[in-house]
């Protein structure tokens, strides 16, 4: 079997309600790339990856330049078993993980077609029937945030992620979790996330004076060191998110003591394939693990499912649907939650179908 042509879509994604991060970052309207890898034997797999404005060194339009320097790679590879594909794309075109995630993805649907498989299968086999999700939080006024943890509270979501920062009021932000905790009670996992948004000082008085409380900290700022610093000052857990990228970083973040929990997310580490070691070494290093991605809709909501699916669920914290937050969905039999949880799609691949009606003419095809 051979790959024989590459097209690709920029699909803008609405959010359901404006979402604000600290340092300026927002998802309002967002471009989804999506591509397809169809194949001489009439199989197509689908991958998909969607950067924020100004979250990672990754963007919507430079993902079909990649590929299209990829091309030689791709076209006529056999796309069985993504990693050795994936390790000539390296080879000949160093970085753009962003962009290769989408070509990995669908590598594995592809993989696990041929296979008569679902994901889970290949990527470990299934360790769950269903995982957590968290419900983030936009950064907006303390009291709303409370009321929004509430609204998900009663939909079965037992995990919250409070956006902090936006208005770069630090005592804003002790209201923000105090209000959210408040507001679900003892038990439920409350978290507070900067984006790398705050200085190691600003983050430092937030945590110091929700100390009592039951929380944990994310990302507050840009560098592990400074996250350090302030799990060291605070005394309270840390996740790590944009600075876990790759087997370095989580190496760093252990040993710095850190990385209580880490964002795995497919297109920080370049895709499935990469994001499975990521998860192996995570297990290894005893740290909790939220299997997503930065934003999308249902490819790559499926991708993350499969691969949260397939690992030890003593070390998942959480997954997300992140195609539960925008609109359009891409496939109209793509997962949704239930009562707080999410399970993977069943069939081969995948186990997805997106609308090519809804997607309409390529913006790329690569033959």
């Amino acid at each position: 079997m051979k790959l024989t042509r590459l097209s690709l879509w920029h699909v803008p994604l609405t959010s359901h309600t404006a979402y604000h991060m600290a340092g300026g970052k927002s998802c309002d309207t967002v471009e989804t790339v999506v591509i397809a890898l169809e194949t001489d034997s009439g199989l197509t797999g689908w991958g998909e990856v969607c950067p924020i404005p100004h979250y990672l060194p990754a963007y919507a339009r430079g993902v079909a330049p990649a590929l299209t320097e990829l091309a030689p790679v791709i076209l006529g590879a056999d796309p069985v078993g993504p990693e050795a594909l994936m390790a000539q794309a390296d080879a000949y075109l160093q970085g753009h993980v962003y962009a290769k995630s989408a070509l990995d993805i669908a590598l594995w649907d592809l993989t696990g077609q041929v296979a008569g498989l679902p994901l889970y299968a290949l990527l470990g086999g299934r360790r769950a029937a269903d995982m957590p999700l968290y419900h983030s939080i936009t950064c907006i006024a303390p009291h709303n945030m409370a009321e929004i943890a509430q609204e998900a509270q009663a939909r079965g979501i037992t995990q919250f992620q409070a956006k902090l920062g936006a208005d770069q009021d630090w005592e804003a932000d002790v209201a923000r979790l105090t209000q959210v905790r408040a507001a679900v009670g003892d038990g439920p996992l409350v978290y507070g996330d900067w984006n790398c948004g705050a200085t190691s000082l600003e983050a430092t008085r937030v945590g110091r004076a929700v100390a009592h409380l039951d929380v944990m900290l994310e990302q507050p700022c840009a560098s592990i060191a400074e996250c350090a610093r302030v799990r060291d000052a605070t005394g309270l857990p840390m996740k790590l998110d944009e600075t876990a990228h790759d087997t370095a970083s989580l190496l760093e973040g252990y040993e710095r003591g850190c990385m209580d929990a880490v964002a795995v997310k497919l297109s920080k580490f370049g895709g499935l394939s990469a994001a499975r070691r990521a998860r192996d070494l995570c297990v290894y290093l005893g740290a909790k693990m939220c299997i997503e991605d930065t934003w999308g809709s249902d490819i790559t909501t499926a991708a993350c499912l499969h691969l949260a699916a397939a690992t030890d669920p003593a070390h998942v914290l959480n997954t997300c649907d992140l195609s539960g937050y925008v609109a359009p969905r891409i496939a109209p039999d793509g997962p949704v939650r239930q009562n707080g949880r999410i399970a993977p799609p069943e069939g081969a691949g995948l186990g997805i179908t997106p609308d090519r009606e809804l997607l309409g003419a390529p913006d790329l095809i690569l033959d």
